[in-house]
């Protein structure tokens, strides 16, 4: 048996209410699916709220700072309208060693694609629309000298278990081309603009609320980067198909109308829209290092500490790992892994992206 149910959290979250002392300490526990790798979820029924409690640090973060990080991400985007608002804090201590967010209950339900994806377009926009901050004031969010360079740095500590995956020999050489590509980018001096970014817009973080608007509830990864990395997280392979519930194999046609939807709305420089294919590839990389990384430490015991990136599988409810294991299996193969870098060419030839 892997994993701490949410259910055996109940009691430790109460008592971190009651220390708090927060009224919400009165309210009944409710745990939600465990759906993510990342967090547990539970209802404070009648509240409104939901406590986020953290299993690890997915930005390698001690405890204290994943906290305060994931709130910044909340506060940041909630101008945007398409966000939950952050509407508390607990600190870790014994009760909650990584401690958690209470934050706003979005009523909904999940994103069907691909009617949709017009409506996460917009929510999207809406977030890389805000202005963008003084360079003092963005801290705690990333905000790297270079984010294209610093993206292909993650991409490449995440590469180091590519060789252990057991790819096949052609489906190494294309992530080897994708990932020269991306490197040529890197040394070259033009750059897209930078907005507040989500990182991990993958459809199944979205929830469609009853007027048809689409808000993105996950929001830990956040950064200052290139707006068209979470459209390609959006709309890949990788992203539409995570999600069972959400499960959806998109068209190069419904891709490049997402993208033209959004490139109306979020009011970016033109010659960002040149970007939106290499940024495309540097998403999928990303992913499919990934996979391959979760592959190689699922395995391992978890850390006994509350701190940094912990990707063992204990921490998961077992039909949770049994999807990702199934889900990074998939992505790792060769027929994927070809059908996904024919699709950028398809793309690219079938859109105007500049």
């Amino acid at each position: 048996m892997t994993g701490l149910p949410a259910a055996a959290l109940v009691a430790p979250l109460a008592l971190a209410l009651r220390q708090a002392g927060s009224p919400l300490a009165d309210c009944q526990i409710e745990p939600m699916p465990d759906k993510g790798l990342a967090h547990h979820h539970l209802r404070l029924r009648g509240s409104g709220l939901i406590a986020r409690l953290p299993k690890q640090s997915q930005m390698g973060l001690a405890a204290g700072h994943n906290l305060a990080y994931q709130a910044a991400c909340f506060q940041r985007a909630q101008p945007s309208g398409a966000t939950p608002a952050l509407h508390g804090r607990l600190a870790p201590g014994s009760a909650l060693p990584r401690g958690g967010l209470l934050v706003e209950e979005i009523v909904g339900r999940s994103a069907r694609l691909p009617e949709d994806l017009s409506a996460i377009a917009r929510a999207l926009a809406a977030i890389h629309a805000l202005p963008l901050p003084a360079r003092q004031s963005r801290a705690p969010l990333r905000d790297d000298a270079d984010p294209l360079a610093a993206l292909a740095q993650e991409i490449d500590a995440q590469a180091s278990h590519l060789a252990g995956a057991g790819l096949a020999a052609a489906s190494l050489a294309l992530i080897e081309r994708q990932r020269a590509a991306l490197r040529r980018r890197c040394a070259a001096p033009e750059r897209p603009g930078r907005r507040l970014i989500a990182f991990d817009a993958h459809p199944g973080n979205f929830i469609i609320r009853s007027d048809g608007s689409a808000v993105l509830v996950d929001l830990e990864k956040a950064r200052y980067s290139h707006p068209a990395l979470d459209l390609a997280h959006a709309t890949l392979y990788t992203s539409t198909t995570w999600d069972l519930e959400v499960y959806a194999e998109l068209s190069p046609a419904q891709v490049g109308s997402t993208y033209s939807h959004w490139l109306a709305l979020a009011g970016l420089d033109p010659a960002d829209r040149a970007w939106c294919l290499p940024l495309r590839s540097a998403m999928w990389l990303w992913a499919v290092t990934w996979c391959a990384q979760w592959r190689a430490l699922a395995p391992l015991p978890a850390q006994a500490g509350a701190d940094g990136q912990d990707w063992s599988q204990r921490h998961s409810a077992d039909a949770l790992v049994s999807h990702v294991r199934e889900r990074v299996e998939h992505y790792l193969s060769a027929p994927v892994i070809a059908q996904i870098v024919d699709g950028f060419a398809a793309l690219d030839r079938s859109l105007a992206w500049d």
